[in-house]
């Protein structure tokens, strides 16, 4: 509604109500939560404290482990590292390591298409590599044959099935020799 003549002639002004505006961003709230940000994690802290959350923290009175005494900036990263457990190996005993675990990696999986495709995943790795300079020590791995590697799956397969078939048949044998103990009416499942 636009302001008319009549407003200014017999009235004082409106006070101006707007809040005070941030100049960086232009709002009210974002100025007023930075200017208070300070008071409000004190306030967190304390009441904490009073809570007993910080009572009886592992840790609690104990130097910091591994802290050393040279400032060392990639602290973080070696951290990392040991906890994780990673392993960054040059290109070519990452793929002997690779190699040494192919099968029990192919054991994992139920569909021969799944088992061709890591193995020839396999091989183009191993032949990028050969194209590659060398980085490390010499590259010995070989590529894997496909129907050799998938023939050798089928295999461990097939064991680990009348394996399971036998354990299962077992287990049946020793619950019918067991004698059955009688079910009470309230009992049933």
């Amino acid at each position: 509604m636009p302001e008319s003549d009549e407003w200014a002639e017999g009235r004082p002004e409106r006070p101006d109500r707007s809040p005070e505006r941030d100049d960086r961003t232009g709002r009210a709230a974002a100025a007023a939560r930075i200017q208070h940000q300070s008071t409000w994690v004190d306030l967190q802290i304390r009441q904490a404290m009073e809570r007993g959350d910080f009572d009886n923290l592992p840790g609690t009175g104990k130097p910091i482990a591994d802290l050393g005494t040279q400032h060392d900036p990639d602290w973080w990263l070696k951290k990392l590292v040991d906890r994780e457990r990673i392993a960054v190996l040059p290109p070519s005993l990452q793929l002997r390591k690779d190699d040494a675990e192919l099968d029990a990696k192919l054991d994992t999986y139920n569909v021969e298409s799944e088992v061709r495709r890591e193995v020839t995943e396999f091989n183009e790795r191993v032949i990028r590599a050969r194209y590659r300079p060398a980085e490390g020590p010499p590259l010995i791995t070989m590529p894997r044959d496909v129907d050799e590697a998938l023939a050798g799956w089928r295999e461990r397969r097939t064991a680990r099935t009348a394996a399971a078939r036998e354990r299962a048949r077992e287990l049946r044998a020793e619950e019918s020799a067991a004698p059955q103990r009688r079910r009470r009416w309230w009992r049933r499942a």
